[in-house]
C-alpha cells in the first residue's frame, strides 16, 4: 500500500498558543521563508501578466485570457495533485512546481526580447505551466497544520494570511515598478529567478508523519478525494460561497489597472500602489483575529465580511477617481482577514487528516475557480464598459455572501454522520483494511467517505489508547 515517505513527527511546543510558540516548530522557519518568496513571486505574476500583456500586446482581452489559463487547468488536475500529494509527501513536490515555474517565466521572458512571443505562444506556455500549481498552493497549505500543533492553528493560520498580505503589498508594487523601469520580459526573468531561490529553500525539508489513506491507485484517489470533499457539507459550503465571490476577485485583477492606468492616467507604479493598500488592511486585520479563538465564531467571520465588499465594491462606481479606489482596496483588505483566519481554520478542523491533500487540493481548486472566470470574463466586459465589468463583481460579491449564510454550517457536522459501516472479515487501520484497501473494503461515494473518516478515527483513538508504537502521530481535529 503506498502510504508516502513522512519521516519527521509533528513536535509538541511549549510556551502556550502564542505567535512565539511558533519558532519552536521544527524546521517551520524554514517552510515559512520559502512560502514568503513564491507569494511574493505569485502576487507579482498576477501584475506583471496583466501589465506585461497591455505593454506588449495592448489588448485587455489577452490579458484576461492569460491570466485565465495560468490558473484553471490547474484546478480542472487538482484531484490529483492532492493525491500525489498524501501518497508521496508535498515539499519535494512543492519544489518541483516551483522549477515548472521558473521555467516558464524565464520563457516567456527570453522569447519576449527575441520577438518570437506570439500572442498563442504566450497562453500555450501559461497553459502547460498552470497543472503543477495545486502542488505548491494545496502542498503549502496542507503541510502548516501537519506540522503545528493543533493548539497554534488561528495563530499560524494568521501567519499565513498574512504571508498573502505581505507579499500583497511588496509584489505588485515592485512588479508595477520593474515592468515600468526595465520592461515586461525582464520581470517575468526576474519573478522565475525568485521562485528558484524558493525551491532552494524548501530543499530537504522532511513531512511530518502522516495518516494516508489510499486506494493504491492515484486516479481512484483522486475521485474519492473530490467525493470526500463535496460530501463534506463544509468544504462543499465553502467551495460554492468563494468560487461565486472570487468572480470579484478576477475582476479588480483586470479592472483596477484598468481604471488607474486608462481612466486615472496614472502610471504602472500606482497599480501596484493600489494592491499594495489591500495588503495593508489585510495585515491588520489577519493579526487581530488571529488571536481570537474562533471555535463556534467561524461562520459569521467568513460570511459577514463578503456582504462587506460587495458594499465596497460601490466605490468604483461611476468614473471612481483616485480615492475612491484606494478606499476600496483598503476596505476589502481590511474585510479579508476575518475571512481568511474562519476559513482557514474551519477548513482545517473539519477535514480529517488523512484526506488533507485530496480534501484541500479539492477544496482550494473549487474555492479559486472563479477568480481565472472573472478575469476572463472582465477582461472581455471591460474592453467595452469598466463599470460593467465592476457591477459583475458587486452581484458575485453578494450571492456568494447568500451562501456562504446558507451553506456553510455553523458547527462540525461529522457528529451526525452515520455509523460507519461494518467490514466484514476486515481489520480497518486508517486506510488498510487486513488483505484489502479501503474502497473495496467500504465502497466509495458518500457512504464509502463518511465510513472511512469514522473508522479512520475510531482506529486512531484505539491506537492511541494501546500505545502502539507503529501509530503515526496525528493532530487533532
Amino acid at each position: 500500500m503506498p502510504s508516502g515517505r513522512y519521516p519527521s513527527p509533528v513536535t509538541p511546543t511549549s510556551g502556550g498558543a502564542s505567535y512565539r510558540a511558533l519558532l519552536a516548530v521544527p524546521q517551520l522557519t524554514r517552510v515559512l521563508l520559502g512560502m514568503q518568496i513564491s507569494r511574493i513571486a505569485q502576487t507579482m505574476i498576477g501584475v506583471a501578466v496583466v501589465l506585461f500583456a497591455l505593454q506588449v500586446y495592448g489588448s485587455p482581452e489577452i490579458a484576461g485570457i492569460v491570466t485565465f489559463v495560468w490558473i484553471f487547468p490547474g484546478l480542472l488536475v487538482s484531484p490529483i495533485a492532492g493525491a500525489l500529494l498524501d501518497r508521496h509527501g508535498r515539499t519535494t513536490l512543492i519544489v518541483i512546481d516551483y522549477l515548472v515555474t521558473l521555467v516558464a517565466l524565464v520563457l516567456i521572458g527570453v522569447l519576449a526580447l527575441a520577438g518570437m512571443l506570439p500572442a498563442w505562444l504566450l497562453v500555450l506556455i501559461a497553459f502547460l505551466a498552470s497543472f503543477t500549481g495545486p502542488l505548491s498552493n494545496t502542498g503549502l497549505r496542507t503541510l502548516l497544520p501537519m506540522m503545528v500543533p493543533s493548539t497554534l492553528w488561528e495563530r499560524v493560520n494568521a501567519v499565513d494570511s498574512n504571508g498573502y498580505v505581505v507579499a500583497t503589498i511588496v509584489g505588485p508594487p515592485v512588479a508595477a515598478l520593474l515592468v515600468q523601469l526595465v520592461g515586461g520580459p525582464e520581470t517575468m526573468i526576474a519573478i522565475g529567478l525568485l521562485y528558484g531561490v524558493a525551491a532552494l529553500v524548501l530543499l530537504r525539508i522532511h513531512d511530518p508523519i502522516s495518516h494516508v489513506a489510499s486506494s493504491g491507485r492515484l486516479l481512484r484517489d483522486a475521485w474519492d478525494g473530490v467525493v470526500y470533499t463535496w460530501n463534506n457539507r463544509t468544504l462543499r459550503g465553502l467551495g460554492l460561497s468563494l468560487t461565486v465571490l472570487n468572480l470579484a476577485g478576477g475582476m479588480m485583477t483586470i479592472v483596477i489597472p484598468l481604471i488607474v492606468l486608462q481612466r486615472i492616467g496614472a502610471d504602472e507604479a500606482m497599480v501596484g500602489v493600489m494592491f499594495m493598500l489591500q495588503g495593508v488592511g489585510g495585515m491588520v486585520t489577519a493579526s487581530l483575529f488571529g488571536r481570537m479563538d474562533t471555535r463556534g465564531r467561524e461562520k459569521p467571520l467568513y460570511a459577514w465580511p463578503m456582504v462587506g465588499m460587495a458594499f465596497s465594491l460601490f466605490l468604483l462606481l461611476p468614473d471612481a477617481g483616485l480615492v475612491p479606489v484606494a478606499l476600496c482596496m483598503l476596505a476589502g483588505g481590511l474585510l479579508n482577514g476575518p475571512l481568511d483566519i474562519a476559513m482557514f481554520t474551519v477548513r482545517q478542523r473539519r477535514t480529517d487528516p488523512a484526506w488533507m491533500g485530496r480534501a484541500f487540493a479539492v477544496s482550494m481548486s473549487l474555492n479559486f475557480a472563479g477568480f481565472p472566470i472573472g478575469a476572463s470574463i472582465s477582461g472581455t466586459i471591460a474592453a467595452v464598459s469598466i463599470d460593467a465589468a465592476v457591477v459583475l463583481g458587486i452581484v458575485a460579491s453578494f450571492i456568494g455572501a447568500g451562501l456562504a449564510f446558507l451553506l456553510v454550517p455553523a458547527r462540525d457536522d461529522r457528529a451526525a454522520a452515520p455509523a460507519a459501516l461494518a467490514v466484514e472479515g476486515a481489520e480497518v487501520d486508517g486506510a488498510i483494511v487486513a488483505d484489502a484497501v479501503w474502497p473495496e473494503a467500504v465502497g466509495s461515494g458518500a457512504a464509502g467517505a463518511v465510513a472511512l473518516q469514522r473508522l479512520h478515527d475510531e482506529r486512531a483513538e484505539a491506537g492511541a489508547e494501546q500505545g502502539r508504537p507503529d501509530e503515526p502521530e496525528r493532530l487533532g481535529v
